[in-house]
């Protein structure tokens, strides 16, 4: 349950930035709920100790895993791999950037990327993310595309180095090379 003393209780939008993704995304990364950083950046995984940017660029561009860093190169990058982002969570009330004090939810249609482009799997960052997704958005898109829960890139996270997030955050590299290998 959350500590009320670390702060109030906000009923917030998805609203200051929506999904990315194209015509030829073919896997879909979600998270829970924008943290308070992404929202004052209206862009995903905003937070400058969140693992997440770095933690793709080593596995997508190994050769030279530079790390993009504006919105406009995270954007680029993305598309460029074939690779969407979205949260589970349309509105809901929140304290901060607690994903354990998330309630009253109101669930993204995520049909809209789905049925748009050729999405093969969805992975997604964090147990919370997974659960709010099971509860919420299974029933809508059922089984197909197979979802797949990995450890959260949230700085929340500490029990998690980096090489171990790696070694289990590699599966979207594994899953973006068997498409193209059946291109």
């Amino acid at each position: 349950m959350a500590d009320k003393s670390k702060g109030t209780w906000q009923h917030l939008t998805h609203d200051a930035f929506g999904p990315l993704f194209d015509g030829k995304s073919e896997i879909l990364i979600l998270g829970s709920f924008p943290s308070v950083k992404s929202r004052e950046e209206a862009f995903y995984y905003g937070h400058p100790q969140n693992r997440f940017w770095p933690l793709m660029a080593r596995i997508l561009t190994p050769e030279d895993p530079r790390v993009p860093a504006t919105k406009e190169e995270r954007t680029k990058f993305m598309v460029e791999k074939h690779i969407a982002l979205w949260d589970v969570v349309e509105s809901c009330d929140i304290i901060g950037s607690s994903d354990a004090s998330i309630k009253n939810v109101e669930v993204t249609d995520l049909r809209r990327i789905i049925y748009a482009a050729p999405v093969r799997k969805i992975f997604i960052n964090g147990k919370t993310a997974y659960r709010l997704y099971r509860k919420y958005s299974f029933p809508l898109v059922g089984e197909k595309p197979e979802a797949v829960c990995l450890p959260s890139t949230s700085p929340a996270n500490a029990a998690w180095s980096m090489d171990r997030l790696l070694e289990e955050w590699k599966a979207v590299g594994e899953e973006l090379e068997k498409g193209r290998r059946s291109r």
